[in-house]
């Protein structure tokens, strides 16, 4: 599947709007509610079984998702703010809860993510520390804007799951 050129075309949720999807354990999608479907522009058939980064917009920085998937593979659910592509190069801005489903011997099952509307708020936090996170992985790689969160946060003198509920 090509990825959608980015356009600056704006989608938002209301306010009572909830995105679902859950993914198996390797990120594809297994399931996504009609919310999800019709915001990412994309049909069903098109999103089962495909990565779930299909939707990861470029201006993302990984180590976003690289702490997503730390905490996740450690058993624990994380807040995230993200800003997802639409299948025709639209945005939009989500506040993502991501958490493990457990079968009934403790393993890991798969993934479930619901996500609402970020407030406005958050996202003027948000659009320029994840800028200047992203202009430090471009010069230094995911390592320089890991080191560059964890001074953000030791300067705030917060950890990050307080950071991000802080904002919202």
């Amino acid at each position: 599947m090509r990825r959608p050129q980015p356009t600056a075309t704006e989608r938002t949720l209301h306010e009572d709007d909830f995105i679902v999807s859950k993914t198996d354990l390797k990120g594809r999608i297994i399931y996504g509610n009609k919310m999800f479907i019709k915001l990412s522009g994309y049909s069903e058939e098109e999103l089962l079984n495909k990565p779930h980064s299909i939707l990861r917009h470029p201006d993302m920085p990984k180590v976003i998702f690289k702490l997503l998937w730390e905490r996740l593979h450690d058993g624990k659910e994380i807040f995230a703010y993200v800003k997802n592509l639409c299948k025709d190069g639209a945005y939009y801005w989500v506040l993502a809860n991501v958490t493990v489903t457990f079968d009934i011997q403790g393993n890991a099952r798969d993934y479930h993510s619901v996500r609402r509307k970020p407030s406005a708020r958050a996202l003027e936090v948000i659009k320029p520390l994840y800028e200047k996170l992203l202009a430090e992985e471009r010069s230094g790689g995911m390592e320089a804007s890991e080191r560059l969160l964890k001074k953000i946060l030791d300067e705030k003198g917060v950890e990050y799951d307080e950071f991000i509920l802080g904002l919202q």
